[in-house]
């Protein structure tokens, strides 16, 4: 049984006891309460961090793991059972209205309700329940048929190659010398380590407005006359940025020393941008493949498979050919290029898909420029810059029978889905990391009882007097509570990449908008038939009743064809 369909149910059960004047039972007002502030919460083998439980006796303890369910403390006072009173909450069904006085024995009936729903939540979920999520799924956002793509494209960076942590640690270091080396930061920040769960991807970076690190998921403020206020940092290569101007803010703040944040930002972008420009991760990433390469052999079945098809491959890259070359060597072999129709390097995305300036150019076999007009893009050769148009004129490949991979949602993927009509397919590494924390027993109880506590606010609302404010006061902390927990088990700074509270994060409306298809590497393609259509889930609107069984629907089982996944890992 699915999250959604548990909290389906949650609701129901609420909507049809919400009217009921007399409380269910009229037990202990000091019945167990599940908390976030409960050390024993979690599941099997998952370390806690410290946590108290509440020991006041006018404040109902407790937590979300059943060991933390059962009946009160015995020196815990009980209420005799009564019948209740009063408007709203008499005997009769009916509708409720506000109640202006408290009812006798009100503070019982809302926490007897409150307790009923917490054995709901422990009936509702069994162990295992969300085991059935696998982190090798491909996710629809859009109905896609691989029997009617014909053509595969792809990027190289973090789609072909994907790499270690160690390269974001090298980026960091790096970037940091040249900030105090080049532009004379204080040699104190040098004792800052890189620190890899630190950033997520999406988040923005208030630019202007303020001293010290403003960073945040969503915010919506637009670019004014005078420059961008706001950073969007989508790209995996942007985390090392990210936590050094964490490190350089905190600097300053910390040794109470004036600065500009704005040439703040300048100097740290600018820092980074010269370990790329001057080549350091390319000549780190050739000098110890087997260090930073990772899963070369999975990328190697991939193109395996299609070729086997029949489909038509191609490379559009922004990285340089010789780094390519001893990538592609490195994962696939020295005849790496037999696989691709068409292969175009130092493309400059994403002008290569915007702009109509630039002509291609080939490349002999030591990696020279040669100065012909290209008339054709053949099979064995190497191509440099270019553009779209020339591209789409040469090839005829327009449409929805390609298929174009890549993880940048702006650079790879936003202007072929909008203005082409290309499939897209977007690769985010952060998703295997995200669904092992949505397949915890800790974090489906965790969000279960979140929601049960918020239906149970907004159903008992009604019930305005001064002891059931004090009661909702308790489930407003709790509610609070159980959110920070929920998200510091993706990310304690930031939370996941995918959801902030309710609402999907901007990054996650970006990667809906612009992307198919996503998944967490290339060889999530290994589990699917050729000719596998994806469908995309269908979640209820706000004013829309979740009628529909979600773990029925693609995406949520278990993957198919797992047994072609067990030769290449």
């Amino acid at each position: 049984m699915s999250i959604k369909t548990i909290c389906t149910v949650l609701s129901r059960a609420l909507r049809s006891s919400g009217n009921h004047g007399s409380p269910l039972v009229a037990g202990s007002a000091n019945g167990s309460r599940l908390s976030s502030t409960c050390g024993s919460c979690g599941g099997k083998g998952e370390e806690e961090t410290e946590q108290s439980c509440s020991s006041d006796p006018e404040r109902p303890s407790g937590d979300v793991h059943s060991s933390c369910s059962e009946s009160a403390p015995a020196e815990a006072k009980t209420r005799p059972k009564k019948k209740v009173g009063g408007s709203g909450v008499g005997g009769v069904r009916g509708r409720s209205f506000t109640s202006t006085a408290a009812p006798i024995d009100q503070v019982s009936y809302l926490w007897s309700r409150y307790n009923d729903m917490k054995r709901l939540v422990h009936e509702l979920i069994p162990p295992g329940a969300c085991k059935i999520l696998n982190a090798s799924a491909i996710y629809a956002n859009n109905e896609v048929s691989l029997g009617e793509v014909d053509i595969y494209g792809f990027d190289y960076d973090y789609t072909l190659a994907l790499y270690s942590n160690a390269l974001n640690t090298m980026i960091y270091n790096k970037a940091k010398d040249f900030l105090i080396e080049h532009f004379k930061y204080p040699v104190d920040i040098r004792k800052y380590d890189y620190i890899p769960s630190f950033a997520t991807r999406g988040l923005h970076y208030d630019i202007q407005k303020v001293k010290g690190l403003e960073v945040f998921r969503d915010i919506l403020t637009c670019p004014s006359s005078q420059g961008p206020k706001v950073k969007q940092f989508m790209d995996i290569f942007s985390i090392p940025e990210m936590t050094l101007l964490a490190v350089a803010n905190d600097f300053f703040i910390t040794n109470d020393i004036d600065y500009d944040p704005v040439h703040l930002f300048k100097d740290v972008s600018e820092a980074i941008g010269m370990v790329h420009l001057k080549g350091y991760m390319y000549k780190w990433i050739m000098q110890d493949l087997d260090k930073y390469i990772l899963r070369g052999e999975e990328t190697e079945a991939v193109l395996h498979r299609l070729v086997s098809q029949k489909k038509k491959l191609f490379l559009i890259t922004n990285s340089p050919f010789s780094f390519v070359d001893k990538g592609m060597k490195h994962m696939v072999g020295k005849d790496w290029r037999d696989f691709f129709d068409v292969v175009i390097v130092q493309a400059d995305k994403p002008h290569f898909f915007t702009d109509c300036i630039k002509p291609f150019r080939r490349l002999d076999t030591n990696g020279d420029l040669r100065w012909e007009k290209i008339k054709n893009l053949e099979k064995g050769q190497i191509y440099k810059q270019g553009n779209l148009v020339d591209f789409l004129r040469l090839t005829g490949w327009r449409g929805s029978k390609v298929l174009y991979f890549g993880d940048h949602l702006y650079s790879d993927l936003a202007d072929l889905t909008l203005r082409h009509g290309w499939r897209t397919g977007a690769i985010v590494p952060e998703l295997e990391q995200e669904t092992k924390v949505v397949c915890t027993d800790r974090y489906a109880l965790n969000l279960t009882w979140l929601q049960a506590v918020t239906g149970l606010l907004e159903q008992l609302q009604t019930h305005q007097d001064l002891e059931s404010k004090r009661v909702f006061q308790e489930w407003q902390k709790e509610r609070e509570e159980l959110r920070i927990m929920t998200k510091n088990l993706f990310n304690p700074q930031f939370g996941s990449i995918f959801r902030t509270c309710h609402n999907p994060t901007y990054f996650s409306r970006r990667l809906c908008r612009f992307s198919d298809i996503y998944m967490a590497s290339l060889s999530c393609l290994l589990n699917y038939d050729p000719t596998y259509t994806f469908y995309p889930r269908r979640t209820p609107l706000q004013h829309e009743a979740p009628l529909w069984m979600d773990q029925l629907c693609t995406g949520c089982r278990k993957t198919p064809f797992l047994e072609e996944m067990s030769h290449i890992r």
